[in-house]
């Protein structure tokens, strides 16, 4: 991979929902970023990642600092960060030719198109805008639906739903991964 630029990917580990969910709020403006819920899982990945990286990737790891306080030892997620080049493929982007026409409400994949309602344009507009970077529910409520994410997100869940079926009609390469406990992003089918 001569001449194309390194990708930083921070790995975070955190064993509850909640804490992943508060992980990927710290994380999301990284570029690229993977929660796991253990070392295991974090150890796996690197030693895939060591199969397939290049002889100029290295590896840092870095622990997370100590809470100063005994009540922030309980509320702060135990984090482990791992920097590392980003194996090719790992974090690909959905493909060049999806796009939103923000003017005509529709997504457009190829030479074909589909239309959109208000919640499934601003979705796709957050995702298509950041592809294959992590959306928390809690950013996607505020963003699409202008509110504080309340509840379980079945609001959230039917809009994905419909934005799936509409990807997979315009067989598109490309769809809305979810990210357990903490929110979605686009990605390559």
């Amino acid at each position: 991979m001569r001449g194309s630029p390194a990708v930083s990917l921070v790995i975070g580990i955190a064993s509850s929902p909640a804490e992943r969910r508060q992980l990927a709020r710290l994380l999301g403006g990284t570029e690229a970023f993977l929660i796991v819920s253990n070392v295991e899982q974090a150890r796996e990945f690197l030693d895939v990642a060591e199969t397939n990286r290049t002889p100029a990737a290295e590896t840092t790891r870095t622990p997370a600092p100590a809470a100063e306080t005994p009540g922030a030892a309980a509320a702060a997620a135990p984090v482990q960060t791992v920097v590392a080049e980003a194996v090719a493929g790992a974090a690909a982007p959905p493909p060049p030719d999806l796009s939103v026409d923000s003017d005509r409400r529709v997504l457009r994949w190829l030479d074909r198109e589909i239309g959109l309602t208000r919640l499934e344009h601003d979705l796709l507009l957050c995702l298509v805008g950041a592809p294959g970077q992590v959306w928390t529910y809690e950013r996607l409520h505020l963003k699409v639906w202008g509110n504080e994410h309340l509840g379980r997100g079945s609001d959230m869940h039917s809009v994905v739903r419909r934005v799936r079926r509409k990807l997979a009609r315009l067989n598109a390469s490309a769809t809305i991964h979810a990210v357990r406990g903490v929110g979605f992003r686009l990605a390559p089918a």
